[in-house]
């Protein structure tokens, strides 16, 4: 079936709108992607992208070549004639309370408004708390009394690392609108996707920016879930990885979100579960499920801060720890809550010298960890080490050639946060080897007598 192409405006050139601008430009629609910082503007139109997404910049290569893809930094000139407006702005927790920051949603709204001309969907697909359409439309109707507008929730589904297959074959794809002019636009924007299977849900407007903050909770309290486990298996001798697979086969449980480690972090689940909390508090309904898991997942860096100490024999002064992976997870060079920021300064404190390495995001950790050492490669960080901790699950960690790594490494002590390494491999290697809620198959931790020195 033939779709029709859509104008469309993306406001926003970060992680969120460049996937949704790109990708809604390989379905067909002619796109313009606004963003006020120029430098980042030029860069894009240049090939540069700004962030670290598998084959994001083939993909807006292609689009820009084939003409729907467009950047500027003129939003006054794209708003006129497009059908919709994408809203796709960050949300950050505000230091104050942590609940979500809408200001830069809020000035995106008011400079749309200054320029609208026919009816117009101002779809708000940024992160935002439970009524902030009602304020963005309250707003638009403020600065633009006579506009044809309808305010539009659309959630973003998007994770780090795979984000343009997320978007291309959605779960589901959430539109919020009691307008049926939106609601049919919408449908007609997403035709091609909804056609290819992905189920389009609409709902009123404030249950579709509650369906993002719930989904994201749910899969936060699995991780917290799992991690508490983790901690039991220890204790009594059971594997997590066994004990995951048993239980994620049940399908009303799902293997997925089940992986043991050193907490959440990133750009979502940190900042949805507070912004969660707020809300529920602001109405009276606390979520003490959602406020456990919060403080679980905090302590839960402590936790890996004794797992090294003590693998390291009780004191890490004076030691070098070779640390592989730096950015929250695989697949991207984003280092918003990461584990890393969190661990390895309470590492330094205690008199640790921290060597590390990341495939992608040493650019961005290398300011947010200062004395942290960094490495050209795996090997380079393991060298003359007294102990390393796998700290990111990064395939090429996996795959370490784990009797050199213990040939050259002062002490041959690993301390694996993801489970990426087979313990019986790593014990055949010559390592003390220690991982998460897998005691049970580990052989005895015997630090070196010189590791306690």
């Amino acid at each position: 079936m033939q779709h029709r192409s859509q104008r469309i405006t993306v406001v926003g050139a970060g992680y969120v709108g460049l996937v949704t601008g790109a990708c809604l430009a390989s379905i067909g629609h002619e796109v313009v992607v606004v963003d006020r910082d120029a430098g980042r503007i030029a860069g894009l139109e240049a090939g540069v992208m700004p962030i670290y997404e598998a084959g994001l910049a083939a993909l807006v290569s292609g689009e820009i070549a084939a003409g729907r893809l467009a950047f500027t930094t003129d939003l006054a000139a794209a708003v006129p004639g497009a059908a919709a407006v994408f809203i796709c702005v960050g949300t950050p927790p505000r230091p104050s309370d942590g609940h979500a920051d809408m200001a830069q949603v809020m000035a995106a709204a008011g400079e749309i408004a200054a320029s609208l001309s026919a009816f117009t969907a101002i779809v708000v697909k940024s992160t935002v708390p439970v009524g902030t359409g009602d304020e963005v439309e309250a707003l638009v109707h403020a600065r633009a009394p006579a506009a044809d507008v309808a305010v539009v929730s659309n959630p973003e589904f998007l994770r780090e690392g795979v984000a343009i297959a997320d978007f291309m074959r959605p779960d589901r794809i959430v539109v919020g609108t009691d307008d049926a002019r939106a609601a049919a636009l919408m449908a007609a924007i997403y035709r091609p996707l909804n056609e290819a299977g992905a189920p389009l849900v609409v709902t009123n407007r404030r249950a579709s920016e509650l369906i993002k903050y719930a989904a994201n909770a749910f899969l936060a309290l699995k991780i917290t879930y799992i991690n508490e486990i983790a901690n039991l298996c220890e204790e009594i001798g059971a594997d997590v990885e066994d004990v995951a697979r048993g239980i994620g086969l049940d399908p009303r449980i799902g293997s997925q979100f089940l992986k043991a480690g050193p907490g959440f972090g990133g750009s979502c689940f940190p900042k949805d579960m507070l912004a969660l909390m707020k809300t529920g508090q602001d109405h009276g309904v606390p979520l003490r499920s959602v406020e456990t898991a919060v403080a679980v997942n905090d302590a839960r860096k402590g936790e890996m801060v004794r797992k090294i100490v003590r693998a390291a024999g009780g004191s890490v002064a004076g030691k070098t720890i070779a640390v592989l992976g730096l950015t929250f997870k695989a697949g991207t060079d984003d280092m918003r809550s990461a584990a890393s920021l969190v661990i390895l300064p309470q590492l330094q404190k205690q008199g640790a010298r921290i060597v590390a390495h990341d495939p992608a995001g040493m650019g961005q950790a290398g300011p947010l960890l200062p004395g942290v050492l960094m490495a050209k490669g795996s090997m380079a960080a393991l060298a003359g080490a007294d102990l390393a901790v796998i700290l990111t699950e990064w395939p090429e960690f996996a795959a370490l050639d784990l009797d050199a790594a213990a040939r050259i490494m002062r002490r041959p002590i690993l301390v694996d946060l993801r489970n990426l390494v087979d313990p019986d491999e790593a014990a055949r290697a010559g390592f003390c080897y220690r991982s998460i809620g897998r005691t049970g198959r580990e052989a005895e931790l015997r630090v070196p007598a010189e590791a306690a020195e």
